[in-house]
């Protein structure tokens, strides 16, 4: 079994040899940070920097001994949403065109909704439209007191339709509504209010604390349970109990107790000592 504390995090490349607009970061704990990095557009998507976020987001569904994994924007901005000048070009296109378009942005936030280790949104400075949808579409969000969120679209006669699925599961059919209709312009406060953001920090160095406090909180769990936890949610999470989902959990805690992970983590418990993956 790889030990992630004892070695480098296994298989995570070096994504700045792929795209200069995303930066990622690893360290020997298991904790990944991924950086929107186009600060002189306040991190705003266009096709490549959607391209760019997909390709690092799906690297990390095979990296090895990954707990947590931070996703934030360079310049102290999580991201503005849509270029100007990728919706200038998207004047002119098709429905078609739009549809193909549209598709790779749905794909990028499927892309991160489905990575096995825990995703967390650092958010500083404003989280607009698809920004928001990134949020959203995180198990878990931190944010500084002057952030700002808005899903912008209906300012623009269009819709949120691609980040929907997250933030309706974040916020809830009603607030969902109410937000995507408005357009409102909401703090860090209304945000931790409204289910979108789960902790409010005074300042950055107070965001960066916490970020560390989760780092080390997750240093004894092991890296594969902790996927294997995740998807019990997004498998379970509106299922009817019934016979066939009761028979569903007791296989795959039976899968867990037999797997590597969980003969190591149930025999260092018996024995009193640290599992392999935090030794």
């Amino acid at each position: 079994m790889t030990n992630p504390i004892a070695d480098p995090i296994v298989e995570v490349p070096d994504t700045d040899a792929m795209s200069p607009l995303v930066h990622m970061e690893s360290t020997p704990e298991g904790a990944v940070t991924v950086w929107i990095n186009r600060p002189e557009k306040k991190n705003a998507f266009d096709a490549a920097t959607i391209s760019a976020l997909r390709q690092t987001f799906e690297t990390l569904h095979g990296a090895e001994g990954v707990r947590v994994v931070f996703l934030r924007g360079v310049g102290g901005t999580f991201s503005a949403g849509a270029d100007l000048s990728w919706m200038a070009d998207a004047v002119e296109w098709d429905e078609d065109d739009n549809r193909e378009d549209a598709l790779e942005l749905a794909h990028m936030l499927k892309a991160l909704h489905d990575i096995p280790a825990l995703t967390v949104a650092l958010v500083e400075g404003s989280a607009y439209g698809g920004g928001a949808g990134l949020v959203a579409a995180c198990d878990h969000a931190l944010a500084t007191a002057d952030a700002k969120f808005s899903f912008s679209e209906v300012k623009l006669g269009l819709t949120p339709a691609t980040i929907s699925p997250y933030v309706i599961a974040a916020l809830g059919p009603r607030t969902a509504k109410l937000l995507f209709a408005t357009a409102r312009v909401f703090d860090a406060d209304a945000a931790w209010s409204y289910g979108l953001v789960d902790e409010v920090f005074d300042d950055v160095a107070g965001l960066e604390a916490a970020r560390d406090a989760l780092i080390e909180e997750m240093v004894p769990c092991a890296p594969g349970a902790i996927g294997d936890a995740k998807a019990l949610v997004n498998d379970f999470a509106g299922q009817k109990l019934d016979k066939g989902l009761v028979e569903e959990t007791a296989r795959r805690i039976a899968r867990r107790r037999v797997s590597e992970e969980g003969q190591e983590g149930v025999r260092a418990f018996l024995a009193r000592r640290k599992p392999s993956w935090v030794e």
